[in-house]
């Protein structure tokens, strides 16, 4: 007999996901508190490209929510925790972004623009070979268009963001795995037409995009506000 009810995975998974960074939050050395005002409007912002690009695959098929897994309340047809997803999911990477630049300020990865700007168009260039799949060719557009906007940013965020991506991938390899299917059914069913089919632990190649995206649409303007709450 299961403990807890198999409908709660989802959800349970989001509470986990969230409650170590929000727990401290109010730690005295980072203070991640105090930068809560710059955090939620980035992620509002976020959203606002990440939700509807979600609503459209949800209603096209590119993928689906497996019902068994999630408590069974939609808001425009994404179930709930999907949302909560958009919530944590950046607030957790933020808090990663703030811990790293706090504990780690000399950061050994030394990417230059140019050559960020360069692989942004390697990106758009490789979309148009996958243009039969939605997913594949959106996730290499909407990624080419976040490194080609990046690049321009100085060279201390560019590679800080890089860094922030790549330590984010290990809670990433765990969360997904779980909605992916690595451990279990999955809670997000994939549409094979849709994808390349290239998978790390169940994990389709396309999803390591989707982080990065998210992540650095997320951190660019969290980074600009919280430069405007800092010093005006």
């Amino acid at each position: 007999m299961n403990l807890i009810d198999q409908s709660f995975l989802y959800l349970l998974l989001m509470i986990l996901s969230i409650s170590y960074p929000l727990l401290n939050s109010f730690e005295q050395k980072i203070k991640f508190i105090n930068y809560w005002k710059a955090l939620f409007p980035s992620i509002i912002i976020m959203m606002m490209i990440f939700i509807p690009w979600d609503i459209w695959f949800t209603s096209v098929g590119v993928w689906s929510f497996n019902k068994n897994y999630i408590i069974g309340y939609f808001i425009l047809n994404l179930p709930i925790e999907e949302w909560l997803f958009f919530i944590f999911i950046p607030f957790c990477c933020v808090f990663i972004h703030e811990v790293l630049n706090y504990y780690f300020p000399i950061n050994i990865i030394n990417l230059s623009s140019r050559f960020v700007r360069f692989f942004s168009i390697i990106l758009f260039l490789i979309s148009i070979l996958f243009i039969s799949k939605l997913y594949t060719f959106c996730v290499l557009i909407i990624t080419a268009i976040s490194v080609f906007v990046i690049s321009f940013q100085n060279k201390i965020f560019i590679n800080d963001l890089i860094r922030t991506y790549l330590v984010s991938l290990v809670p990433f390899l765990l969360v997904n795995g779980v909605l992916t299917g690595s451990f279990n059914s999955p809670v997000v069913i994939y549409n094979s037409q849709e994808i390349i089919n290239i998978r790390l632990f169940n994990i389709p190649f396309e999803d390591f995009l989707y982080c990065f995206s998210m992540l650095s649409l997320t951190i660019l303007p969290y980074e600009i506000f919280k430069k405007n709450y800092l010093y005006n």
